[in-house]
């Protein structure tokens, strides 16, 4: 199969981009925003609209984003989280006992899952990510965790638009 492309993504019917950008992001408000900003003229369209619609989210609607994303080192329920935690599931049963109790306590702290862009990183280095963020205060690791998410979903974007489907 061959990627989609740009041409590909703007050429399909407003519902099927919707379906497509609520895989990258679990947000139907962003999807839908993201959607409004189509044709896009170049891919840095895309991923432009697609930042400046996630800055603007409520804090309620970033909240239903994070429900598509998986505790780091959990079992991964869709095939981009697979992909994108795929080092972590080859590490030992010590960091990934450590990175669920980190996971448990982030969660206890600030009151969401914790969501790194993971893409590429040991599970060691998530360990310590995440330990240095539960040093945060509450606006600040909300912040961090808005970036992270931006990062996701560009990364999200860029494979949607350049690998094949």
């Amino acid at each position: 199969m061959k990627a989609i492309g740009l041409a590909g993504f703007n050429a399909l019917s407003e519902r099927q981009r919707m379906h497509l950008l609520f895989e990258v992001c679990s947000s139907t408000i962003w999807a839908r925003r993201v959607v409004a900003g189509s044709p896009f003229r170049d891919a840095e369209a895309l991923y432009d609209r697609a930042d400046r619609v996630l800055a603007e989210l409520p804090d309620a609607e970033i909240d239903a984003a994070l429900d598509g994303h998986p505790r780091i080192g959990a079992k991964a329920d869709n095939p981009s989280s697979a992909r994108e935690q795929a080092r972590v599931a080859d590490s030992g049963p010590e960091v990934k006992a450590a990175l669920a109790a980190k996971n448990r306590e982030y969660e206890d702290r600030f009151g969401y899952v914790y969501l790194v862009c993971a893409s590429g990183r040991s599970a060691d280095e998530l360990l310590d990510i995440l330990t240095e963020r539960l040093g945060n205060d509450a606006d600040t690791e909300r912040r961090v965790m808005r970036n992270e998410l931006g990062k996701i979903n560009r990364l999200r974007l860029e494979r949607l638009l350049h690998e094949p489907t």
